[in-house]
């Protein structure tokens, strides 16, 4: 009887069933639930099949898909859901979640005066957590890590990525700090499925590459002929080949940094540096983006205004102002689209039409070169080099995309390979249309190098009509990133989703946004576009590039000396490159002289 007391005493009676549970046992459970929680590493729960059907044209695919499975053939590779992936990858620009709420279908609940509201909304702003934050992180956990070298399976295999070398204690009871411990707690045990929420781990390595290839071949392409006339064409060819080395390295830099701070551009500012370096980097971003966006209408304006010109035999002029409002109307409707797959149509129409225009614009600069033969260039520019520098960082501005397309991709270690092949095509690419059009065309080079073609030739003002209609389908894809960061800094804590106010106040600010484009392209515009794009280059591209990249890659590695004497110096390069760009351009803004497009019209035809 003695013995069965003490027995007893040891053992806890549960009422909800007939056993006993160690008192002991108890206790260590009791010890567990404040000790650090180990790591999660299943993935969230998402269903692919249903994810995949919610896209466009997903049933047909399914349909094709499960009928190749049962005959036992290869799935084939379908050509629009590259188009439909990039344009996800948008919706998690410099990996954020942009997904808009207001078109989330979460599920709705009523409270005790009827109010319908979101389940997945919050009331506050720390209890709003979005999957590309680092609060919805959920992986091993984040600390300084030490660079690995060489010695390492990951980093010996050619094109693979270095990883971080992990500790000697095991992974998942590293101590970690108090704002990621507070984050810890914050965030939720699973994480939300939004309908704009990308599947990871997909791409191959050839998706990966078309990409980086779409991201990076746009616009700007076209305002290198007017650069390397800026630059001089020696000065011009070594310097883009430089600046894509640099690039290239402050890219891995940059994926490398995320290894050790999983987190999107904007958060791993924050999670390094604290709030205000997240807040410059939103900064940045946002105002790249819209700087692309003001470049893009001038574009769109002068070739309208130029084709005008044409038809009406050099007759009627319309002015420059009128015509970049005139898109602001028409940008409107698509400025309100909150799910960007819908822009898949648009912009295969818009890739199209941009290899049409390039490839025209290489056959007319090798027919020059061959029948008539290189005009006069400078090897060297001493006085409007600058210009090339900036529109050379405008240029090479996809560091945006590069987080996105590493998590899509079904092996991350094959992205630096990847990466790598796409820099040098680009390179190729760029220089092979910069120099053939500035030996083509010589001093007479425009800014926009389409209306240097013959505007009486049909197929010129075919190809003029279509790259203008590409570059019009293409504003709205950049306007998106923009948008989003700054209603998600202005409406924290709304959706518009079951709020009619809400929602309208979101369109009354996105209408704003576009006049706001319009208004800063009307500045930038008439005899002013290079130095613009310039302007947005030096301004906004090269902190992004050559500025945050190596200075997050310095807080967050344990490096040796020479790698941080390295990212020193990258820094340095580009806080250097960056004044001294701003400096030349502002000088030089009122001293290109005014043309008469009438004239230039007369010229042409004759």
């Amino acid at each position: 009887e003695q013995v069965a007391k003490v027995v007893k005493r040891h053992l806890v009676y549960a009422p909800s069933s007939s056993s006993f549970i160690p008192l002991q046992s108890r206790q260590q459970r009791r010890n567990r639930t404040q000790s650090i929680s180990l790591p999660a590493t299943r993935e969230p729960l998402i269903d692919v099949s249903l994810q995949s059907l919610k896209q466009p044209g997903g049933f047909r695919r399914h349909y094709v898909l499960s009928k190749a499975a049962k005959q036992g053939k290869k799935p084939p590779n379908f050509v629009t859901s590259s188009f439909v992936e990039f344009l996800c990858l948008y919706g998690h620009f410099g990996g954020e979640n942009l997904s808009d709420e207001d078109s989330s279908s979460y599920n709705t609940s009523t409270d005790d005066d009827g109010n319908s509201s979101v389940s997945g909304d919050s009331s506050n702003e720390e209890e709003e957590v979005s999957e590309g934050s680092i609060m919805a992180y959920r992986g091993p956990p984040l600390n300084n890590a030490s660079y690995a070298y060489g010695g390492t399976d990951n980093s010996s295999k050619k094109g693979t990525l270095p990883l971080p070398a992990t500790s000697s204690r095991k992974q998942g009871v590293v101590p970690l700090q108090y704002k990621q411990l507070q984050a810890r707690e914050s965030m939720p045990l699973l994480s939300r499925s939004r309908p704009g929420q990308t599947l990871q781990g997909k791409a191959t390595p050839g998706k990966a590459m078309f990409l980086l290839l779409k991201s990076f071949v746009t616009t700007g392409i076209m305002f290198l002929p007017k650069a390397f006339y800026n630059g001089g064409l020696l000065f011009s060819t070594v310097a883009i080949i430089a600046w894509a080395l640099i690039s290239l390295w402050s890219f891995l830099l940059l994926v490398q940094t995320r290894l050790a701070v999983p987190a999107s551009f904007g958060d791993m500012g924050g999670v390094l540096y604290g709030s205000r370096m997240r807040i410059a980097v939103l900064v940045a971003i946002t105002l790249s983006q819209i700087g692309f966006v003001c470049a893009y209408m001038i574009f769109v304006a002068e070739n309208l205004q130029s084709l005008v010109l044409t038809f009406s035999k050099c007759r009627v002029l319309i002015p420059m102002h009128l015509l970049i409002l005139a898109q602001s109307f028409a940008f409107i409707p698509l400025a309100m689209i909150r799910k960007i797959q819908r822009l898949s149509i648009f912009a295969l129409i818009a890739d199209i039409f941009i290899v049409i225009g390039l490839s025209y614009l290489f056959y007319y600069d090798v027919k020059e070169l061959v029948t008539i033969g290189m005009v006069h260039v400078d090897m060297w520019n001493p006085l409007h080099f600058p210009l090339f520098i900036g529109t050379a960082a405008f240029t090479f501005e996809g560091i945006g995309l590069v987080i996105p397309i590493t998590e899509s991709m079904k092996n991350p270690k094959e992205f630096p390979n990847v990466l790598t092949k796409a820099i040098i095509t680009i390179t190729a690419l760029f220089i092979t249309i910069g120099a053939l059009s500035y030996m083509a065309f010589g001093e007479n080079v425009q800014t926009i190098i389409l209306l240097n073609l013959p505007s009486n030739d049909p197929m010129v003002s075919s190809i003029q009509t279509l790259y203008s209609l590409a570059i019009c389908l293409s504003i709205p894809l950049q306007l998106f990133p923009a948008i989003r960061i700054m209603e998600n800094g202005l409406f924290t804590t709304k959706s518009g989703k079951n709020n009619t106010v809400v929602k309208w106040q979101k369109n009354v600010f996105r209408v704003f946004v576009v006049f706001v484009c319009a208004a800063i392209g009307i500045i930038g515009s008439r005899d002013k576009l290079d130095k613009f794009v310039s302007l947005v280059g030096a301004l906004f591209c090269i902190p992004l590039c050559f500025i945050f990249p190596p200075l997050f890659h310095l807080k967050a590695l344990e490096l040796p000396v020479t790698r941080r004497l390295a990212n020193f110096a990258l820094i340095i390069f580009g806080v250097i490159c960056m004044i001294f760009v701003i400096l030349s351009t502002l000088g030089q803004w009122n001293s290109a002289e005014p043309t008469d497009p009438i004239k230039q019209c007369i010229a042409h035809r004759t």
